[in-house]
């Protein structure tokens, strides 16, 4: 279980500090499929990266079954998501001069997963391993990057915006991928989106508003990513 307590975050420098996370507390259940909604400006994309470990808040805690992150120093900070974090963008952040199989390899090198590619063929690229990603299509690229996460076998696979540079067809099949894929390897999404049609998709819904959370609710049933709206 995630669980974070108090959490506030700000940027700037004395003079002018504008404070964007504004004192949130939420529990996240194992295998759980969370999806943050918030316009542009609620700090959904900042809680993400601080709930990841990826930025430190100003105060307040994150655990991972009762593991305080926030107290870990830097390098410790960095072995806690190599071991136990995925992360996908809306960008995919590629390296070009690398083929598929390398590019899935960087991930699952981090984790020692010498399985990774049934993960490659898990995503649909079994017959694309050695192209490169220019080669690749927008969707095919955005598959790599799953794949690439999921090499690490995350215990979480955080997602901002994973559609966002994708167009309907397309998105609604890496969607699809992430979701069969979630239920072959157990593992928590929590994903942050504009698209509120997905969040028919997820178990749990968090709405964020000026830095605070809204509301919080639970679907009775998913929807899958061919049933929903776009």
């Amino acid at each position: 279980m995630i669980k974070t307590n108090n959490i506030i975050k700000s940027y700037g420098n004395v003079e002018s500090r504008f404070q964007v996370l504004k004192g949130i507390s939420l529990e996240i259940k194992d295998n759980d499929f969370v999806v943050i909604l918030g316009a542009s400006g609620s700090g959904k994309s900042t809680f993400l990266n601080v709930v990841s470990g990826l930025e430190r808040p100003d105060s307040g805690k994150v655990f991972y079954d009762g593991t305080d992150i926030t107290a870990l120093s830097d390098n410790e900070l960095t072995a806690f998501r190599k071991e136990n974090v995925g992360f996908i963008f809306q960008q995919y952040y590629l390296l070009p001069n690398m083929n598929v199989d390398k590019n899935v390899k960087m991930g699952a090198d981090l984790a020692g997963n010498k399985d990774y590619k049934a993960v490659i063929e898990a995503v649909g690229l079994g017959e694309k391993l050695h192209k490169y990603p220019s080669e690749l299509s927008g969707g095919e690229q955005q598959r790599v990057s799953v794949a690439r996460a999921l090499a690490k076998r995350p215990r979480t696979l955080f997602l901002d915006e994973p559609t966002g540079a994708l167009d309907e067809q397309t998105g609604r099949q890496v969607l699809d991928y992430i979701c069969k894929l979630q239920k072959e390897y157990d593992f928590t999404i929590v994903m942050v989106t504009h698209n509120q049609n997905i969040a028919e998709m997820a178990n749990t819904v968090i709405k964020m508003n000026d830095g605070k959370i809204s509301e919080i609710h639970t679907n009775e049933t998913q929807k899958t990513a061919y049933e929903i709206g776009w």
